[in-house]
C-alpha cells in the first residue's frame, strides 16, 4: 500500500493536537502508536470518503465482472496472480472462493464490515495450505470411525 502515513506516539497527539491535526491534513494518514492499547489511525473525512468510494467501485466492478462468462473468466485468470496459493484449489473451490470474495468485498463496501473479507482470504488460504501438503490432506480427509459423538455445540 503506498498511502503516505506518518507515525507518532499517543503522547504526541495529546500534547500537540493542533500540530497533529495539521499533519493529518498534509499526510493521508497518521499512525498513532499506543503502549497500553491498539494503535490508531487518524485521517481526514475526505480521505476516508475516498477510501469508501474505492471499496464501493471495486465491489461493484467485481460483481459486474462475475455476471458474464467473459468477466468471470477474466477474474478466474487473474486470481493466481493475486492469490498464488489458489492454484492448490480445485476448479469448484476456486469458483466458491470467487463468490465468497465478491460477497465479502460487497459487505466491506456496503456495510463497512471489513473483517469478512479478511476472514474469507485467511480461510481459503488455510484450505490451500492443507491441499498443498498431501500428507496433511490425507490425514484431515480420512474416514472417521463410525462412532457418533453427538451434536457439536456452537462455539
Amino acid at each position: 500500500m503506498s498511502t503516505l502515513t506518518v507515525s507518532l506516539s499517543f503522547s504526541d497527539l495529546s500534547k500537540n493536537s493542533k500540530r497533529v491535526a495539521d499533519t493529518v491534513e498534509r499526510a493521508q494518514r497518521v499512525h498513532v502508536t499506543r503502549r497500553d492499547g491498539e494503535d490508531l489511525y487518524l485521517t481526514t473525512a475526505r480521505h476516508d470518503q475516498q477510501r469508501e468510494e474505492t471499496a464501493d467501485v471495486t465491489a461493484r466492478l467485481f460483481t459486474a465482472l462475475i455476471r458474464s462468462d467473459e468477466g468471470a473468466r477474466a477474474v478466474l485468470l487473474a486470481l493466481p496472480e493475486v492469490f498464488p496459493w489458489s492454484r492448490h484449489l480445485s476448479a469448484e473451490e476456486v469458483r466458491e472462493f470467487v463468490v465468497d470474495l465478491v460477497n465479502a468485498t460487497r459487505d466491506a463496501a456496503e456495510l463497512d464490515v471489513h473483517s469478512n473479507l479478511h476472514r474469507v482470504i485467511v480461510e481459503w488460504r488455510a484450505t490451500a495450505r492443507i491441499l498443498a501438503d498431501p500428507d496433511l490432506t490425507a490425514q484431515l480427509t480420512r474416514a472417521l470411525p463410525d462412532e457418533d459423538h453427538g451434536e457439536v455445540p456452537a462455539p
